[in-house]
């Protein structure tokens, strides 16, 4: 897989970093307050995953839309609560609304506009990268049952791998969290166990560990501490240098994260929900070379928006052009089927 070159992606972020806190001081939508609407700025917040993406996309389409678009990387979680307190004119969540999510943002549209994937990372002096896990153990690592790297259940899956005795430090994300869903979500179908005791969610109780902020800070944790396990949006692994997990699927196979095994999870997956949301985790067994872990990120927006010409344009952007950006950080083009759908949604938000 190409990623652009780390320093460009890190300096991308960097960007959106600064402007975060415009978010909130630069007035955010204009749809609870009286003055003019300014139509060529739109403020969003949400989904780290989609961070190095949007970063592409702003300078872009300042340069060609003449429209500047700040984004605020602040989690899933964070960008769900912006966009229903509508003190931004969009939100970003790798994790669908939920009933009460939706009924709080009050009739939001969510337009899957990015097809990424969350992938297991981790960090013990002496193991390979490309450690293959199977849902079962990463749920036994996470609820504290396996506890150190030699254990026969990790070493069974990895003949001829010399394992260590160090022990494991599950980190996880501490702020609401698209990824955190996508990884429970795949832990829950897999694990009955977990889905027992923990289940799915964007911020989960998290039985042992240690939490973080945001990908950057997952990905810091694990650099930073031997034997650490964690799970970041794909496109953080090649730009940090992180190991990466190879996570069995219901094929039994050991697919790496890549751009044709995102998109094969996409194919086999093709049926959208009454709420707009397209689940990917966990493919069918049928689906042989799909990454089990992939995922589609959405654009939360209000149907109803004083920015509606505005809004309409960038998100058509973003399905379209837009998506040229994607295979170079992780993100396979969004299928034909998915674009249609989104045009259809995009239509749908008025003034």
């Amino acid at each position: 897989m190409r990623y652009l070159k780390t320093a460009v992606l890190l300096a991308g972020l960097a960007v959106i970093a600064l402007l975060a806190a415009a978010c909130g001081s630069s007035g955010g939508s204009s749809s609870g307050g009286g003055g003019a609407v300014n139509s060529k700025a739109l403020n969003g917040a949400g989904s780290t995953l989609v961070a190095p993406l949007m970063a592409q996309w702003q300078p872009d389409y300042a340069t060609t839309a003449g429209v500047t678009v700040t984004y605020g990387a602040v989690g899933s979680g964070g960008g769900v609560d912006a966009i229903t307190g509508r003190t931004v004119d969009f939100g970003a969540s790798d994790a669908p609304l939920t009933t009460d999510q939706a009924t709080a943002c009050k009739s939001c549209l969510q337009i899957p506009w990015a097809l990424g994937a969350t992938v297991v990372t981790y960090n013990a002096k002496g193991v390979p990268n490309n450690l293959k896990l199977t849902g079962a153990v990463l749920s036994d690592i996470f609820l504290g049952n396996i506890t150190s790297w030699n254990d026969p259940k990790i070493a069974q899956l990895n003949p001829g791998v010399n394992l260590p005795s160090t022990h494991i430090t599950p980190v996880y994300r501490s702020d609401g969290s698209g990824d955190s869903f996508v990884f429970t979500s795949y832990l829950s179908a897999v694990s009955p166990d977990w889905k027992s005791k923990v289940g799915a969610s964007t911020q989960p109780s998290f039985p042992t560990g240690t939490g973080a902020e945001h990908n950057s800070g997952v990905a810091a944790a694990v650099q930073s501490t031997d034997g650490s396990i964690g799970y970041v949006a794909v496109s953080y692994i090649a730009a940090d240098s992180l190991n990466e997990a190879l996570v069995q699927n219901a094929a039994g196979s050991y697919p790496k994260p890549s751009l044709s095994a995102i998109a094969a999870a996409a194919s086999a997956v093709t049926s959208i929900q009454p709420d707009g949301s397209v689940p990917l985790v966990n493919p069918p067994a049928s689906a042989t070379g799909a990454y089990p872990l992939s995922t589609y990120t959405y654009a939360i927006v209000p149907q109803s928006s004083p920015k509606s010409v505005a809004l309409k344009k960038f998100f058509t952007y973003a399905i379209t052009k837009g998506q040229s950006f994607g295979p170079a950080l992780g993100f396979p083009p969004l299928p034909a089927s998915i674009v249609a759908h989104d045009k259809t949604v995009i239509a749908k938000i008025t003034t």
